[in-house]
């Protein structure tokens, strides 16, 4: 189950460097996360200070 970064994010850009697959850049309002790269590993989730990416 990939993670999805919600409307709560605030882009910070902590969770992008964070990625081990790197599959997070920026978007137009917020970061987003390429679903079929994304491991599901939860890394993403544990360094946004707003815990926006979220299982989905």
């Amino acid at each position: 189950m990939a993670y999805k970064i919600s409307d709560e994010c605030i882009k910070c850009g902590a969770c992008s460097p964070a990625c081990p697959v790197s599959c997070i850049s920026e978007g137009d309002s917020k970061y987003v996360i390429d679903e079929a790269t994304c491991i599901s590993c939860g890394t993403c989730q544990g360094v946004c200070p707003v815990g926006a990416p979220q299982p989905e």
